[in-house]
């Protein structure tokens, strides 16, 4: 400091301690508020300012612009100060080698965030932390500028940084506000649009940048900065849909979800082409979905996630949608004309772990602050994250905020939770020794469960309507069983268990199809055991698992047929649907995320075909009541046929809430079956309302013709019966005539 301290002592009042100037030299000030901008003195008002790199600072009048003074460096570069005559609002004209800056002093603007605020984020209570924390563009005092606000207790020091100050974190240090360790700071005249993030000098005392847990937008990877989002409301016209879709969603009702992944469902000009963006979705996604009859699109994690091989799965950003497809305020667009179109949106979401990478929550201020310390609980091993530590109390109101936020702000129609099953138990996927009991001994996450529930509870009282859906993969008892009642309080969950046995069923070669034959009839035995939704999801499609279709035995018509029936055993049983995109057209290849669906195989008739099947048996799933109404009831649903294992037949009747019934038969081997009697509940004409070996599928066409008379021959338990003919790997659709 030899270059200052040969300055005349008329300057030694403006001065700061030595370890004061210091600390700002090194970027280590705790509190940059008790040194810089208008204080009080004996003296009168001093200035100081810290500028690093400035040649020079005046100080403006900030109504008429007029000059106050000029202020005179002091102690360190960058320093400068002055005493001002008065403390009316001013503004900083700053002199850099490169041109003039006018802008107000961040450090004369006072506290900013209410002190409720600060209270419900330390309890971890605050619902909406999406408006709280972050960056805020805001007007203050009449100056317009962006407020920003991070959880870093034990950081020594953070500062945001960006190119409005040449991401110099010794330029814009942000004030600690205790208890709740909340750093914040307003930067005038920057806005929507600005690429930010954190330096933080963590508890360690090691020095990084860090990416905004809270922002609502961000760059488009590979760039990893937050960015300042556009908080204007969007103008939204779902006032009616919202205000109906806790009727749509119900156990009673149809769901048949789409599930997309929005990177890799079409893209620009084929398989190496820039990805298509919310408003170009708008235009192609949402008429394929509603022509193809289904109620619902799911779409894999949208939040903002560093590696897109990780189809989102590893995301960072729990609060700002992937810039991969354009703003926050296009993902709205995008959510609001779904619900202008009739269709529900549903997102899947992650709180179960987040990615290590450096610029995200790891150790976030030097401490294990989103995760847990002790690798054992606070390590996933299989997909090398860390695992939020949600019994503590700010993470939790974290992830809560989070799951209100896309529900609340983007009006989303439910959330699908990733990973259930790894958040329930502590031991999961982990070998003895490997993993650190609860407080009881056991191997349950106790605070994981909490967790679970709370969140249940909230949502219903928060977003009325939405639904929480649950991917869980293990005999976890009451699931979807109520809070109230010792459950978990979802609305759903997948039914993993029948898509497990189902498929493995399908695998063998129908002449083997008789020693599997309970793979079909076990699922049955639980399938009232929760709410459930029967899921071909992206999981069965990728990894070396192949495609659909490329699971079917047989030759290419056998594939197909087998298809058909698989289809259509899976859309006539009790359960909400789900498939994956390219499946409803039979892809052959096995799906990947670098590429497109092959789009240039409807051009081909038996691809072609299965894709009209969905859209019939979506069509027929919501007008046939006994299709959906009691998909959760035991008595919706009653076997005819489930033990002919010889001939791999099934039949079985689906009824509606007022007890009309609906008869479906499977043949599940190339023989054609003629004459094959089956009981059915009254005698008269039965209609085939559906045929999955009909022409316009693919299929040979070999059926009823139409319609067929029930015999007074009780069979099967019921008071009549009729003899059919049983298309080859067919499934069979039949209601009464009398009852249409």
């Amino acid at each position: 400091m030899s270059d200052v301290t040969a300055r005349p002592m008329l300057n030694r009042a403006l001065w700061l301690s030595e370890n004061d100037a210091e600390a700002l030299a090194r970027g280590t000030h705790r509190n940059p508020f008790s040194v810089l901008g208008v204080h009080e003195t004996d003296e009168g008002n001093l200035l100081r300012v810290f500028l690093p790199g400035a040649l020079g600072v005046d100080v403006l009048d900030r109504v008429d612009g007029a000059l106050r003074c000029s202020l005179t460096a002091i102690q360190i570069p960058g320093l400068f100060a002055a005493r001002l005559p008065h403390a009316a609002p001013y503004t900083l004209r700053i002199r850099w080698p490169r041109g003039e800056q006018i802008t107000e002093d961040p450090y004369s603007f006072g506290l900013l965030l209410g002190e409720m605020d600060l209270y419900l984020i330390g309890e971890g209570t605050h619902r909406n932390l999406g408006h709280c924390l972050g960056a805020q563009p805001m007007d203050v005092d009449g100056v317009e500028g962006v407020r920003f606000a991070v959880w870093a207790p034990n950081a020594r020091r953070v500062s945001v940084v960006g190119n409005f100050n040449g991401w110099d974190g010794r330029r814009h240090v942000m004030r600690l506000r205790h208890p709740a360790g909340v750093w914040e700071l307003f930067v005038p005249r920057i806005g929507p649009g600005e690429s930010y993030k954190y330096e933080i000098l963590d508890a360690q005392g090691a020095l990084g940048l860090r990416a905004d847990p809270v922002a609502l937008a961000t760059e488009t990877p590979p760039h990893t900065a937050s960015v300042v989002a556009d908080t204007r409301p969007f103008t939204w016209h779902d006032d009616e849909w919202l205000a109906k879709r806790g009727e749509r969603q119900e156990p009673n009702r149809p769901i048949s979800i789409y599930e997309v992944h929005a990177a890799s469902w079409r893209k620009h000009g084929g398989d190496n082409g820039e990805l298509y963006n919310w408003r170009e979705l708008v235009e192609a996604l949402i008429p394929y979905v509603t022509e193809m009859g289904f109620t619902h699109v799911e779409l894999l994690p949208i939040m903002e996630h560093p590696f897109g091989g990780s189809w989102g799965y590893q995301p960072l950003s729990q609060f700002a949608p992937s810039g991969r497809f354009g703003t926050p305020a296009d993902f709205a667009y995008f959510v609001d004309e779904c619900h202008r179109a009739g269709l529900g949106v549903i997102l899947d979401w992650v709180p179960a772990h987040f990615p290590t990478d450096p610029h995200g929550l790891a150790r976030f201020d030097g401490t294990a602050l989103y995760e847990y310390e002790h690798p054992f609980e606070g390590f996933h091993q299989d997909w090398d994250t860390f695992i939020y530590n949600l019994g503590r109390r700010e993470v939790h109101g974290f992830m809560l905020a989070s799951a209100l936020h896309w529900l609340r702000h983007f009006h989303v129609d439910a959330l699908r939770v990733d990973a259930v099953a790894s958040m329930l138990y502590r031991n999961y996927s982990r070998q003895e020794g490997e993993w650190i009991p609860n407080k009881y001994g056991g191997h349950e996450n106790l605070e994981a469960i909490d967790f679970l529930r709370h969140l249940n509870d909230v949502v219903a009282e928060e977003a009325p309507g939405a639904m929480v859906i649950a991917e869980e993969s293990t005999a976890w008892p009451g699931v979807t069983r109520p809070t109230a009642e010792g459950g978990l309080g979802f609305a759903y969950k997948w039914n993993m268990g029948w898509m497990h046995d189902t498929l493995e069923y399908m695998a063998n070669d129908p002449v083997y199809r008789s020693y599997a034959h309970h793979d079909m009839t076990f699922p049955m035995v639980y399938a009232f055991s929760e709410r459930y939704v029967l899921p071909i999801s992206h999981d069965e499609v990728v990894h070396g698992k192949g495609s659909l279709i490329g699971k079917m035995p047989g030759d290419e018509w056998q594939r197909f047929a087998n298809l058909r029936a698989y289809l259509s055993v899976m859309w006539s049983q009790p359960g909400k649907k789900l498939l994956f995109m390219g499946c409803e057209f039979a892809q052959w290849r096995e799906w990947s995320h670098d590429r497109e669906l092959d789009w240039s195989l409807l051009g081909e008739p038996r691809h072609a075909g299965i894709r009209r099947l969905i859209a019939d048996l979506n069509r027929l799933y919501v007008e046939e009541p006994a299709l959906h109404e009691c998909d959760s009831e035991p008595q919706g649903f009653t076997w005819v046929v489930g033990n002919d294992n010889t001939n791999s037949v099934f039949a079985w009747l689906r009824w509606s809430a007022s007890g009309e019934p609906l008869l479906v038969i499977a043949n599940m081997t190339p023989v054609p079956r003629e004459g094959y009697r089956l009981g059915v509940p009254h005698t008269g004409e039965w209609e085939e309302i559906f045929n999955s070996d009909a022409e316009c599928y693919g299929g040979t066409n070999l059926g009823n013709m139409g319609r067929v008379m029930a015999d007074d021959m009780p069979l099967h338990g019921q008071g009549a019966s009729l003899a059919l003919s049983l298309p080859p790997l067919a499934a069979l659709l039949l209601r009464p005539v009398e009852a249409h």
